[in-house]
This record gives C-alpha cells, sequence and structure tokens, in this order.
C-alpha cells in the first residue's frame, strides 16, 4: 500500500486485482470525511487519477458529494426553485423556453458532471439547422451558462462548460434611424389622430414602448417641472392554458385562458429607472393631451375606466403593446415614410443625442442604457452625419467667391 504523508490519499492492490486509490477532499455535511476513490488496472493508471483528483481538490474543484445530477433534474430545479423566485417574469419565461423546448429534449439525460462543451455546440447547430435564428441559438447558450454558473458555485461540477461552448454569431440589425423630414412627416400625421403625444415621446425621447405605455399622469409626469419619471414598463400578456391543454389551441387562443404575468413591471434594467427633462413644445403637446383625456371622460361617463395611465383608449383603458405596434405601422403608412419598427423611433432619439454632442455619458443616462456598448452601436451611423455636417460648413465658409 503507498500512503502520502499527510494522510490524504492512499493507493493499494485489491482483492480483485485492481489498483484502487482514495483521496481526502474534504468534510461531508455530516462531518465524516470525504474521501473519493478511484481505480485502474496498473498502479500507474491509479497514480495518475490519483494526482488528477488532488490537484482538483486544491483548486477547489472537486464536485459535491452526494446526488449525481442529470441536465434535466438540475434544469428544473434551477428554473422553478432558484431562477422563477429572484428574476422577472419575462427572463423567467425566455429560460422556461429554452429548458423546456431545447436543452432538456436534447440533452436532459445526460449526468451533469459529464456534459461536455461539444455537446452544447451541437445543439446549438441543430437548432439553426432546424430553421430557428441564431438568436434563439444564443438564448438557449445563455441559459444553460447560467444554469451552471450556479451549478459551479454550489458544487455540483468543477466548471461550467458552457463558457468554453461557442455559440452560432448572431448578425446585429443594423440602425435605421428616420431623418429630420420623416420625423417631421409622422408628427404631423400623428397631430390628425389621438394620442399623438405618445409618438411625440417615442421620437424625442426614445423611451421604449413598454416604458411609454406604462407611464401614470400622476407618480410620472410633472409638466411643471418638466420632468418625466420612468418606472415601470408595461407588458405583453402571457398566457397559460386553463383547460389541461385539451382545447388543442396555443395558450393565448384557448378559451380559459389564465394570464400568468403581471401588467406592469418594472423597467428593463437599473439603468431604465431614470428621470427626463422634457422639451418646451412636448410639454405643451402633454398638456393638450391631458385635456382631450378629461374631455373623453366626460363622454364617457360611466364607461370610462378610471385608470391613471397616460396614454389610453376612448374609455380609459391601457393600450395593449400589440395594438399599438398595429397602430405604429398605419402612422407610417399614411404619413407616407419608409416601414420601420417601433424601435426605430428609440434609435432615432439616441442618434440625435449623439449628433448633437450629447456626452456619452448623458445620453446613456437619458437612454436608460446600462453599458457604453449600446452608444459605440451608433458611431457608424453618426460619424457620416457629421461629416456631412463638416463639409457644408466648409462650403459655406471657405467656398470660391464666383463673382470676384
Amino acid at each position: 500500500m503507498g500512503r502520502n504523508p499527510n494522510n490524504t490519499w492512499s493507493i493499494y492492490l485489491g482483492a480483485d486485482g485492481d489498483w484502487h486509490g482514495r483521496v481526502s477532499v474534504g468534510i461531508r455535511d455530516d462531518g465524516s470525511p470525504d474521501r473519493r476513490h478511484v481505480r485502474g488496472r496498473s498502479k500507474e493508471a491509479v497514480m495518475d487519477k490519483v494526482r488528477e483528483l488532488t490537484k482538483a481538490r486544491d483548486a477547489g474543484h472537486v464536485p459535491k458529494a452526494g446526488r449525481r445530477w442529470t441536465v434535466a433534474d438540475w434544469l428544473t430545479h434551477w428554473l422553478e426553485l432558484i431562477s422563477r423566485p429572484n428574476v422577472r417574469q419575462r427572463s423567467y419565461e425566455a429560460y422556461r423556453t429554452a429548458v423546456n423546448t431545447h436543452l432538456i429534449p436534447a440533452l436532459g439525460k445526460q449526468r451533469l458532471d459529464r456534459l461536455q462543451p461539444e455537446h452544447l455546440e451541437r445543439l446549438y447547430r441543430r437548432i439553426v439547422d432546424g430553421g430557428a435564428s441564431p438568436g434563439t441559438a444564443h438564448q438557449v447558450h445563455r441559459t444553460v451558462r447560467t444554469a451552471l454558473g450556479e451549478a459551479v458555485r454550489r458544487g455540483y461540477v468543477s466548471r461550467n462548460v458552457a463558457t468554453l461552448a461557442k455559440a452560432p454569431r448572431v448578425k446585429v440589425e443594423p440602425i435605421t434611424p428616420y431623418s429630420i423630414p420623416e420625423v417631421k412627416s409622422i408628427l404631423a400625421e400623428a397631430g390628425r389622430s389621438r394620442n399623438s403625444a405618445r409618438w411625440a415621446i417615442a421620437l424625442a425621447l426614445g423611451m421604449r414602448q413598454g416604458e411609454v405605455l406604462g407611464l401614470r399622469w400622476e407618480s410620472d409626469v410633472d409638466l411643471d417641472t418638466g420632468t418625466l419619471r420612468v418606472r415601470k414598463s408595461r407588458q405583453r400578456p402571457k398566457y397559460e392554458h386553463g383547460c389541461g391543454e385539451t382545447c388543442g389551441k396555443t395558450p393565448g387562443r384557448c378559451p380559459r385562458r389564465r394570464r400568468i404575468n403581471d401588467d406592469v413591471d418594472e423597467t428593463k434594467s437599473e439603468a431604465g429607472r431614470r428621470i427626463i427633462g422634457l422639451p418646451d413644445d412636448l410639454i405643451a403637446m402633454l398638456k393638450i393631451h391631458r385635456e382631450e383625456q378629461h374631455a373623453e371622460r366626460r363622454l364617457a361617463r360611466q364607461l370610462w375606466h378610471e385608470t391613471g395611465f397616460v396614454v389610453t383608449s376612448p374609455f380609459g383603458e391601457p393600450i395593449n403593446p400589440n395594438t399599438d405596434y398595429h397602430a405604429w405601422k398605419a402612422l407610417l403608412k399614411r404619413a407616407g415614410v419608409r416601414d420601420g419598427r417601433l424601435h426605430d423611433a428609440r434609435h432615432t432619439a439616441a442618434t440625435v443625442l449623439l449628433v448633437l454632442g450629447v456626452p456619452e455619458r448623458t445620453t446613456m443616462a437619458l437612454m436608460g442604457w446600462s453599458s457604453t456598448s449600446m452608444a459605440a452601436r451608433y458611431q457608424h451611423v453618426t460619424d457620416p452625419i457629421r461629416r456631412d455636417v463638416a463639409e457644408r460648413v466648409g462650403g459655406l465658409f471657405w467656398a470660391d467667391d464666383v463673382d470676384n
């Protein structure tokens, strides 16, 4: 038998003809020594395994003793008992889709401590080859990376293999802000219908759709000081079956559907909670908008639903994000400008701030960005505009005087 001086490992030839090794790696939850066992056909092979286990122990990478998790068991535990109580509903739903639609069906039976980067990379490829976007594969990648990170912290696996796996490359959507003439056309057309201030807020302040629809007069808008407080965001409704999934329809079309998310939630990030100064023209528009809403309240009488939202239906009800999206598309068509995403209104506001030379940190605060990388995305848009301005100034100041 071989034993090291500190009694932390031993090697011996067993009655079965194999060589065995035992390594002390710590203390179990009940206080007893935690000694791990390895075996091999030769003493040298077992010695190599002992050295490897000892090295992992010294580096703090030995998996915890006890239950051997499968990928399905751990992801289910992490999703419902760790993630769900601690993340926003929207994040939980994204995690749930990645876990139940992709990860568990493909890798659920795999032992968690035997999961390899190549298993994940093959899954990502199958997702894309199956017709899904690389963005879907990236969401799966981010989900399993987060889940495995928690498993590493708890000692169930020695490393996070998702940090080694390469997810498919995601193409970043180009930023396409509207020009000033296009903005004027949109606002002019919006002024011919109700809730015109909603679109002015989007184009001038760059607020996200949910942030605008989540504004309330009493808590978020102060027209006397000319400030607007962004605290909440209106959510797209999410549903689950109320029929036991027997109707044969999607949850959103189930006759007995049940909504599973809140109507209004916190902003997208901590940086999203912010106070924005209002231009004088926008203050005037909001005052007019408020008076028009008062008139609608008087006209609706008992049919009015008092919700306190800034943007409402003619009966005071909050606007559904899907309804708002279709209203934007119809507005662009009536205004005779190119079709675009609702988020392009936010890009327009951000581009204007950067072109005007507003400091990056100030722009981040106004837009609710949490990372400087967001501002960097706009450089390819703002730089050509700045060069165009410089050329125009040069042409005005130093152009040849044809009369002399």
